[in-house]
């Protein structure tokens, strides 16, 4: 029994000094990588996409201005979900209600911006997103924590159905 055991904590042993090593060969390469992005940002300033993939969504064809105030919305967009759910959470209906409603509904600026990518499909499924926004924002004015996680299924619907189809 006693060189079972013995042979077991060697083996333990060097198991655990092989996870060691191979933890310290990891920040090495975590650590180069680093020194790489940081000497290509110094050097270029931006990042370049090497290879476009097709990967079957419809491309919007924006030029670099549109694309970067389009990802400026959807971060904005991604950021009032997390509110919402954070605030779902702690079962504060009416400030969800507000953000539902002033960052995500179909306010006028949203409409616009919609319509003015040129692709009606594309349009008609950011309005459908935008007014979904508008109803999730009336179901937590009803306070179900339930009925409100339901609408917000259904809002964040619109964005997957979104972003598995299109491209910018």
């Amino acid at each position: 029994m006693k060189i079972r055991s013995l042979v077991m904590t060697t083996i333990c042993l060097s198991f655990l000094g092989f996870l060691s090593c191979n933890e310290e060969q990891k920040k090495g390469i975590i650590k180069a990588a680093d020194n790489t992005v940081e000497q290509n940002i110094k050097e270029d300033h931006t990042f370049k996409q090497k290879v476009e993939i097709d990967d079957g969504r419809i491309s919007l064809n924006l030029n670099p201005m549109q694309k970067n105030h389009q990802l400026s919305n959807m971060r904005s967009h991604l950021e009032a979900i997390q509110q919402i759910t954070l605030l779902l959470s702690q079962e504060n209906y009416d400030e969800a209600s507000m953000i539902a409603y002033t960052k995500l509904g179909s306010t006028t600026e949203m409409r616009l911006m919609c319509a003015s990518f040129g692709d009606k499909a594309f349009e008609n499924l950011g309005l459908e997103f935008h007014k979904s926004a508008d109803a999730m924002s009336d179901v937590f004015k009803k306070r179900n924590k339930d009925n409100s996680l339901t609408a917000l299924s259904n809002t964040l619907n619109y964005c997957v159905q979104c972003h598995a189809t299109y491209k910018q």
